[in-house]
């Protein structure tokens, strides 16, 4: 598990740093990616987020059906619960980034006012 998830990252970092030289250039290809694949974004930015908010419902729920909290609890369950929400909360920012006007002119897109 640890292999995979060191070449995810080394694959992430290289596509973060180069997709912007291969947006700036001639060729518009992430931009027009990026624009034809904007529903698809807008739907997995929503399940972020709602599975984040179950993630969340979930802990709190286990905690006031057994009425007591201990600290062994906590420690074990919380805290993955917690990495589970941010995790799922962070691919939901990062959707709702590259799905942005901002996000757009990061990756140097030219994005024109009141779109249909």
């Amino acid at each position: 598990m640890k292999k995979i998830s060191k070449y995810f990252l080394i694959a992430t970092t290289f596509i973060m740093a180069n997709v912007p030289a291969f947006a700036a250039g001639e060729n518009k290809a992430v931009c027009d990616l990026i624009d034809n694949l904007k529903p698809v974004i807008n739907v997995l930015r929503t399940l972020a987020f709602v599975g984040a908010a179950f993630v969340l419902m979930d802990w709190a729920w286990g905690y006031i059906k057994a009425g007591d909290v201990k600290k062994d609890d906590l420690k074990d369950k919380g805290i993955g619960m917690f990495v589970g929400f941010f995790l799922l909360f962070g691919v939901g920012m990062i959707l709702q980034f590259v799905g942005s006007t901002k996000g757009a002119g990061y990756f140097n897109c030219v994005v024109t006012a009141l779109q249909p």
